[in-house]
């Protein structure tokens, strides 16, 4: 189980006055410390919340950043309806996991930087983990998505849980147009992609086999039963329930050696983030096990390459936040490097109030292992014992008095880390935007100064920035 920074999911509970909002709260998050395989069983249950598509709240101004474009426009109508950033980043990854299945499957896993207006910043951390499985000629990962989510909205969210996954129901059954990032994934891994019967049905567009392709229309009606079922029954009943039986059958038959005790004790976590502070800015970065935060760290404030920071601390044998902190304050880096990584994506959102979330999400491998958790529809994530653990980096830098502000997440395999360090590097040189030059780093930001915000999607990727209304 993910560490806590020294503070269990309930013990900031107890200094709450009792409304009925925060006992059902406070309940819900002592089911993530105490019962584990609770997450996310009350999520069907009555709702104090507002309706994103029913009565609503005023729209909410905005911005969502996210490599995948189909996926910004749904994060940037979640604002549009009035959800919050939280409401916008839930709904944006759940997209991704339809318009984008090469990185953003719900079988893989991720982490998430919280930042709320005078509140201290937060981590949360739902990374691959193996299977127990005895046996399987594809060993694939927990799934951690579903439950991650869960997490994230549980604590900052605004709008019904159920219906942040309105849209990725709608994109699923409907049908998608193929964007450039999924051809091109495709492409890459096409000849052992489609030597798996289930992969190839799903990403052919004939007989033939021929790929899909940039413009072509896919849909993915198992994967939208799957998604459907997290609503209606809430997603305690991947992890807990028979919905967990289905999964992990299904898994199995495509190799993937997982058990029902592997996602029952599958909890994702949340701490402080890691902070430091560089001239008149504070920097928050993601903290462990995301260690991508680390490697930024370093590289900004000491001036080394990420990758070698990150394959100190990965061979330091250390592992907790407060041992990150240090960690980052010597400035050790390892000359040896990392060897190459698996591929990622990220996102970044900010709403009218403040509220800032950027997020990175993998499956360990382009495509995880090749396979499909049979009628589930989901991509099967890699299991981290056979692939080097991947670059999960996020940031927020802001300047005293909120003068300037920025949330920045990255992908690019082993430049992602890099990519945020540039990305900070450049907003205190006053440039006002998070830009990089580190080879394959692909960095989405959101920059504001004290009149208005806007988003960057990376220039070398095929991403986009999706606005609502003018907003601080």
């Amino acid at each position: 189980m993910p560490q806590h920074d020294s503070q269990t999911p309930s013990s900031s509970c107890l200094s709450k006055r009792p409304t009925r909002r925060w006992v059902r709260h406070c309940a819900l998050l002592a089911s993530v410390s105490l019962l584990g395989g609770a997450l996310g069983a009350c999520s069907s249950g009555k709702s104090l919340k507002h309706h994103l598509f029913g009565p609503t709240n005023a729209p909410n101004s905005g911005i969502v950043v996210a490599d995948e474009p189909q996926a910004a426009l749904i994060g940037r109508d979640v604002l549009a309806r009035g959800g919050n950033a939280a409401d916008a980043a839930t709904a944006t990854a759940f997209a991704l996991s339809v318009t984008l299945p090469s990185r953003a499957s719900l079988g893989g896993g991720g982490a998430c930087l919280v930042v709320r207006p005078g509140k201290a910043a937060e981590s949360i951390t739902f990374v691959p983990v193996n299977g127990s499985g005895p046996t399987g000629d594809r060993p694939a990962s927990v799934p951690m998505v579903a439950r991650g989510l869960f997490l994230l909205h549980l604590r900052y969210g605004s709008v019904q849980f159920g219906e942040t996954i309105d849209p990725a129901i709608t994109l699923g059954q409907q049908g998608i147009t193929v964007s450039r990032l999924l051809s091109d994934d495709i492409a890459a891994v096409k000849a052992p992609l489609f030597s798996n019967e289930g992969m190839r049905a799903l990403l052919s567009k004939d007989a033939t086999g021929t790929a899909v392709s940039e413009g072509d229309q896919l849909t993915q009606p198992r994967l939208t039963s799957f998604l459907s079922r997290l609503k209606l029954v809430g997603v305690g009943d991947l992890y807990t329930g028979a919905l967990s039986d289905v999964f992990v059958s299904q898994a199995n038959q495509a190799g993937a050696a997982l058990t029902r005790d592997d996602l029952r004790h599958a909890i994702p976590g949340w701490t402080k983030a890691l902070t430091l502070s560089s001239g008149r800015y504070i920097i928050d970065v993601l903290a462990p096990p995301a260690d991508g935060g680390i490697g930024s760290a370093v590289a900004f404030s000491r001036n080394v390459p990420a990758e070698n920071a990150v394959s100190a601390w990965r061979h330091s044998g250390l592992h907790s936040v407060q041992e990150a902190r240090g960690f980052i304050t010597s400035g050790r880096s390892d000359a040896t490097g990392l060897p190459p990584l698996p591929a990622s994506t990220s996102f970044v959102v900010r709403d009218g109030q403040g509220l800032s979330v950027g997020c990175v999400l993998t499956e360990n491998n382009l495509f995880g292992t090749g396979r499909l958790a049979g009628s589930t529809g989901v991509v099967l994530g890699g299991a981290p014992r056979y692939y080097p653990t991947p670059l999960l980096s996020a940031a927020f830098i802001n300047a005293p008095h909120n003068q300037v502000q920025a949330i920045l997440a990255a992908s690019g395999q082993n430049d992602a880390a890099q990519a945020i360090a540039d990305g900070l590097r450049n907003i205190t040189q006053n440039h006002m935007v998070a830009t990089t030059t580190s080879g394959s780093g692909v960095l989405n930001s959101i920059t504001c100064t004290d009149t208005s915000c806007t988003g960057h999607a990376a220039t070398n990727g095929k991403g986009l920035s999706a606005q609502t209304l003018q907003h601080r």
